[in-house]
């Protein structure tokens, strides 16, 4: 019996360790992560012609300092490393070469701006490190086959300008048309989607295009629409994917209701009514989602799958049945739209929910 007993022990000792050893085993992490800390890069515009979007930034930061104080992802911390750009790609690559090379972080997010992307997009692939959520759309961040660690965050330029191209040529069939477009790929991916959604009647109903730089003055309600005068812009139609705080339909939704109280506590300096700021929470809340999947395998290859692998993700501030979808094959993260129109106060939404399936470019 006593024997036995030792037997049973010994074996019941050695099953413990293996499973204690397969636990660790089941570790595994890449440069930028350890049992303790996350290692996250980033460059944003603090300064500069596009220094309004710092406040994503400043947001992001708020955000992650929440994450922190709540005892971090899966019990590790998040060390969020910033650095200013200036809206300058020569000097996003400066300071992304140093968060990969220097500060050694697992991932670059949020990347901010369609030049300084595409500055660091090849760099990136090849060091295989994530460039993941990019604030842009352009069509050349949602391109797995080419540049597979690539992953942009907002709605792809040529889908929405196809969808106001569709929307034109079924509400004002015999309308004269003018397009401004910004001087990068950002604008050329407007121009074209709007083309391809007017189909053969681009060519008669486009009477003048035209580009901007972007150093010359333009973005938001505050900055610019009022500086126009509101009245001007009556009548201006856009789409959107999230809730405006400035809309009183979302004074009572639970989500709107944790971001404000999110403002109030960790950004009491921000605008809690700027839609750059919802921007932060949003795609912050995104990143915790996809870190918190990865579990203990804290690779850059699993990040990459996790983010690829999204279903039906409901965030806080995304508009009723707009989830985020994503597989290894479409790297769109938000693919499903809403109509909005300007009425001289604020924007106002109409119409169905629109979901474009169709390619992105």
């Amino acid at each position: 019996m006593r024997n036995g007993f030792l037997h049973l022990a010994g074996t019941a000792a050695l099953i413990l360790a293996l499973s204690a050893s397969s636990a660790f085993a089941q570790k595994k992490y890449d440069t930028g992560a350890t049992d303790t800390e996350i290692k996250i890069g980033q460059t944003n515009p603090f300064s500069g012609p596009a220094s309004a979007y710092a406040t994503i930034g400043k947001t992001q930061a708020a955000y992650i300092k929440m994450i922190n104080d709540q005892g971090g992802v899966n019990g590790r911390k998040i060390t969020l490393i910033q650095y200013d750009d200036a809206y300058s790609p020569p000097k996003a690559v400066e300071q992304v070469r140093k968060l990969v090379e220097s500060d050694e972080v697992l991932l670059t997010f949020q990347l901010l701006g369609t030049p300084s992307n595409a500055a660091v997009q090849k760099y990136l692939n090849a060091k295989k490190v994530p460039q993941l959520f990019a604030a842009t759309g352009a069509s050349r961040f949602t391109d797995p086959k080419n540049f597979p660690w690539t992953m942009g965050f907002n709605p792809n330029y040529f889908v929405e300008g196809r969808i106001y191209g569709q929307y034109i040529i079924k509400n004002h069939p015999n309308a004269k048309i003018g397009i401004l477009y910004q001087n990068d790929d950002l604008g050329k991916d407007y121009l074209n989607g709007i083309k391809a959604g007017l189909g053969d009647k681009a060519a008669s109903m486009i009477v003048a295009e035209a580009s901007y730089e972007v150093s010359d003055p333009t973005t938001s309600v505050g900055a610019v629409m009022k500086p126009a005068g509101l009245d001007a812009s009556k009548g201006v139609i856009s789409v959107n994917y999230g809730k405006d705080p400035l809309d009183p339909t979302w004074k009572d939704d639970p989500g709107m209701k944790k971001y404000f109280e999110f403002m109030a506590k960790y950004y009491p300096d921000g605008d809690k009514d700027s839609n750059f700021n919802t921007y932060g929470y949003s795609t912050t809340q995104l990143l915790i989602h996809v870190l918190k999947e990865c579990g203990d395998n804290l690779t850059r290859e699993n990040v990459m799958k996790q983010a690829t692998s999204l279903k039906n993700v409901q965030l806080d501030l995304s508009l009723p049945g707009i989830v985020n979808n994503t597989t290894p094959e479409d790297y769109r993260v938000n693919k499903q739209l809403q109509m909005m129109k300007f009425n001289g106060e604020r924007w106002e939404l109409f119409g169905p929910i629109l979901e474009d399936t169709g390619a992105a470019g």
